[in-house]
């Protein structure tokens, strides 16, 4: 009985193989034909309120820290279509980096939805004006507090000052970065190491431990992290180790307030048109940024920010805490 039972095993398995030949072949034809070149490029996705810049971009290049009024074309920052509704009303929010890029979005934004906000930057004075003068025009209060946040002296004299200017504090945002690529390891000096380390670590700390103690119940940190901290980045070895760090110090500090009643939470986001890309690439590598993502674009700051305003608000975020949530212009998928 066995001997009769192999071949007509055989024939069946022959017939399956051959069915799943048949499902492959049209599918094989079908790619090879996406595979020939196109005439047109496949264009950006969007998916906003408003269309958005896509690559190629001027080709740009800054030296650091970085001004985005030097950016072509301007970030989009003002979300003309976001309407606020007293989300953080009546609150005041500390945010570094606030001078430019997502830290101004995130700023007009909070104020958008009632907050008054104390501006931390390095020594952008032209945008960090650019910021308070937004800020106003939502009708809010600005301070600005330039400074090292890598200096555990500015970070207390920031909160300092913020409690002094506005009697309270809720949010501290710490989002202010060191980028800076290389294309060896060997390249990488102790002094740039140290430099990145600090800036993104132990600015970080430096600023949560002195916001932490004037933080009510209900009051919220959020760090920005990055898709390097998920991914990781072949030129971006510091930067990735610094923002994986950040994703870490973020839910072990959520953990470790929550008898405080304080929620921690972070922002990991892929490319976006700000500064601090035009200030560590060269200008031919600016003019594709943010091309490899699915989205086929970098975002815009104005599209990260209202992440920020839903981890901020008591209202819609609660519950949450020890989160990192990625906005990286979608998947490849291997």
């Amino acid at each position: 009985m066995a001997e009769t039972e192999t071949p007509q095993h055989e024939g069946a398995a022959d017939r399956i193989a051959q069915a799943y030949r048949d499902i492959q072949a049209p599918l094989d034809a079908k790619e090879e034909r996406s595979l020939q070149p196109k005439e047109d490029e496949k264009e950006a996705m969007q998916a906003g309120a408003r269309p958005y810049p896509a690559p190629p971009f001027p080709e740009q290049h800054q030296t650091k820290p970085g001004d985005e009024y030097a950016l072509d074309p301007a970030p989009m920052y003002d979300a003309p279509f976001y309407k606020g509704s007293g989300k953080l009303e009546g609150k005041v929010a500390l945010i570094t980096g606030a001078d430019s890029g997502i830290g101004r979005a995130v700023a007009v934004l909070f104020a958008r939805e009632g907050a008054d906000v104390a501006i931390a930057y390095l020594s952008e004075d032209k945008d960090a004006e650019e910021t308070k003068a937004a800020v106003e025009k939502e009708g809010k209060r600005a301070i600005l507090l330039p400074g090292d946040v890598a200096d555990s002296a500015y970070a207390k004299d920031a909160v300092a000052k913020t409690l002094e200017a506005f009697g309270r504090l809720d949010v501290l945002v710490n989002n202010a970065a060191f980028q800076e690529h290389v294309l060896d390891f060997e390249d990488l000096t102790e002094e740039h190491f140290d430099r990145t380390l600090r800036t993104n670590l132990y600015g970080y700390f430096h600023m949560a431990k002195a916001a932490v103690k004037h933080l009510p119940r209900g009051g919220s940190i959020i760090n920005t992290g990055s898709v390097t901290g998920l991914l990781g980045n072949k030129d971006l070895l510091d930067y990735s180790l610094t923002k994986g760090g950040i994703h870490a110090f973020t839910r072990s500090l959520a953990t470790h307030l929550i008898e405080r009643g304080i929620r921690v939470n972070a922002v990991a986001p892929g490319p976006v048109w700000t500064p601090l890309n035009p200030a560590d690439k060269l200008a031919k590598q600016v003019s594709e940024f943010g091309s490899k993502t699915p989205m086929g674009r970098p975002a815009q700051p104005e599209e990260i920010a209202p992440a920020y305003v839903f981890l901020a608000s008591p209202q819609t975020s609660s519950y949450i805490t020890g989160e990192i949530l990625p906005i990286i212009g979608g998947y490849n998928g291997g």
